[in-house]
C-alpha cells in the first residue's frame, strides 16, 4: 500500500464489464509529509468515495481486485485523515 493525492478523473466509455459504474481517480504517489516523490500517476479505482485532492490510501497487485471483485489492480481502499510520524 501507499499514499496518493487524488488530482484528477478518467472518463472511459468503452471499459471491461466490471468497471462499469466504477469511478476511476488519477492518483500521484506521496511521501509522508505529502510531497510528490515520483513524476508518475497512475489510475485508480475509486471504492471510498474520495475526492479531488484528498490524500488516499491506495492497495494494488492482486489484493486491490481480490477484495473489490473488479478488473483491477490499483484500488482507492481510504481516505486519510492524518499521518503521524514518530521520529526518535
Amino acid at each position: 500500500m501507499f499514499l496518493a493525492k487524488v488530482i484528477g478523473r478518467v472518463v472511459s466509455t468503452q471499459k471491461n464489464q466490471n468497471l462499469v459504474g466504477a469511478k476511476l481517480l488519477l492518483v500521484r504517489s506521496i511521501d509522508e509529509k505529502g510531497n510528490s516523490i515520483k513524476d508518475n500517476v497512475f489510475v485508480a479505482v475509486d471504492t471510498v468515495g474520495a475526492g479531488s485532492g484528498e490524500i488516499v490510501l491506495i492497495d494494488w497487485g492482486s489484493s486491490a481486485y481480490e477484495d473489490i471483485r473488479i478488473s483491477s489492480d490499483m484500488a482507492i481502499v481510504g481516505i486519510i485523515d492524518s499521518v503521524e510520524i514518530d521520529i526518535e
